[in-house]
């Protein structure tokens, strides 16, 4: 059991999110305290921020709030103490085989864009370098 608890500040901190996206996942389900201060305050562990960590990375690649969730509930039942069925546990292995294959293919939906932007800005840079104004430093 993980005795080392942060409070929400800390947390955000370490993911890079903010007080309030850290709330508003809280309220979306994504995430709960794992315990609270004696004067109420939110505290967390290790856990907690690395499950904030797997939404702070699908955020990015577009996933939905309701797929984050459903990714969540996911990995915490493969990650349980309680035994699963091989049915289930086949089930619940190809849904986040599923999420990875997505993930796979948004990221090269991004690589395709973050080309083009580059060609893009290449294409405005010789313009500028063509007109005799240095381009701005990148």
């Amino acid at each position: 059991m993980e005795s080392e608890h942060m409070q929400i500040g800390e947390v955000a901190t370490r993911t890079e999110l903010s007080l309030r996206t850290i709330r508003h996942y809280e309220e979306a389900g994504l995430v709960a305290p794992s315990a609270r201060s004696q004067g109420g305050f939110r505290l967390y562990t290790e856990t907690d921020v690395a499950r904030l960590m797997v939404i702070r990375r699908m955020k990015p690649l577009g996933f939905a709030l309701d797929q984050m969730r459903d990714l969540l509930e996911a990995t915490d039942r493969l990650d349980t103490d309680t035994p699963v069925g091989p049915g289930e546990r086949e089930r619940l292995l190809e849904q986040v085989r599923g999420y990875e294959q997505a993930a796979q293919d948004r990221i090269a939906d991004l690589r395709v864009q973050l080309s083009r932007a580059e060609d893009f800005a290449a294409t405005l840079r010789r313009r500028l370098q063509a007109a005799g104004r240095p381009p701005a430093a990148p």
